[in-house]
């Protein structure tokens, strides 16, 4: 599981782009606060900086021409088995930036990642 760089959104191929679609939503569910290596750095923020960041992904879906189920682009909807965030969350998601560890070091991370899969995606990387 890994949360890809903003700026490779636009660029991730299908199955990438939807495998992180569902990755943010069982994060956002039952899967918020369980260790796991490579995104436990999303736990040391506030939840609504992770549904701003799916919300990146929603949108990049529907200019896609995906189908998003619209529950998720409520803020505070964690799923089917979740109970929803409490409302007073919400309220700071107009402020959420991005995440610290998205820098140009985590981008080549990423860049590499997808090249092992045979994904080569040109950006400038400083």
């Amino acid at each position: 599981m890994r949360l890809w760089h903003e700026h490779l959104i636009d660029r991730l191929p299908r199955p990438q782009l939807l495998g992180q679609h569902r990755e943010c939503c069982a994060l956002r569910g039952n899967g918020w606060g369980k260790p796991h290596a490579t995104v436990n750095y999303v736990f040391d923020y506030h939840p609504m900086l992770l549904v701003r960041y799916h919300r990146l992904i929603m949108d990049e879906m529907k200019s896609r021409g995906y189908n998003v189920d619209p529950l998720w682009e409520q803020p505070l909807y964690r799923g089917k088995q979740c109970e929803p965030w409490e409302a007073e969350l919400g309220e700071e998601l107009a402020g959420a930036g991005a995440y610290v560890e998205h820098d140009d070091e985590y981008m080549k991370e990423c860049l590499d990642n997808l090249a092992s899969k045979g994904i080569l995606i040109e950006i400038e990387v400083t």
